[in-house]
């Protein structure tokens, strides 16, 4: 857990006051809640985990996609085919993955991957937040590639070689992170 508070620290930190930014769901992204207050966001999200943890922030307004709350995800998702998201922009899209490989960022449930699809396609930067024990299995529905992720936090642990991969896709670290770990 205080690998997920400190990238979620480290999120919370690209943000800028009054912004509009997207958060999806996940115990990485659930992190950078708390670090959030009284920067007085605009917050689109589908998650009800994110949307109870910014509840006692007065001046964070939240945005919710309309549609059917599914339960064993915590989301809340319109049929496919159907626009639920409110118009709305948010530069920064915040999310998870229960794995990533070489093949991209997955999920392992096919009714995440919609979910997580539809605000990638509605987001300018799409900024990735794991801990480096989801580079250990590469198993799951792709959400999209590691060419579609435009930063990544993680700590330390992750594995060379796929670092180089990531780098090699384009994907970067935030340079406050950058400065961080040269030192």
């Amino acid at each position: 857990i205080s690998a997920k508070r400190a990238i979620g620290k480290a999120a919370a930190a690209l943000c800028r006051s009054g912004e509009g930014v997207m958060i999806d769901g996940g115990t990485t992204t659930l992190q950078m809640c708390p670090y959030l207050a009284g920067l007085d966001l605009q917050v689109l999200t589908n998650s009800l985990h994110i949307v109870n943890a910014l509840l006692p922030q007065a001046g964070t307004r939240i945005l919710l996609p309309s549609g059917a709350v599914f339960r064993e995800q915590n989301i809340i998702l319109a049929p496919a085919g159907e626009d639920s998201m409110p118009r709305f922009h948010a530069p920064k899209l915040f999310m998870g993955a229960a794995a990533v490989g070489a093949q991209g960022v997955m999920q392992h449930d096919v009714i995440l991957v919609a979910a997580e699809r539809r605000l990638i396609d509605q987001a300018e930067e799409v900024v990735l937040l794991v801990d480096s024990a989801k580079f250990a299995s590469s198993s799951g529905a792709i959400v999209c590639g590691l060419d579609e992720v435009d930063i990544l936090i993680t700590d330390a642990g992750i594995d060379q070689g796929m670092a180089e991969k990531i780098r090699d896709a384009g994907v970067e670290r935030p340079p406050r992170l950058r400065h961080q770990a040269q030192h």
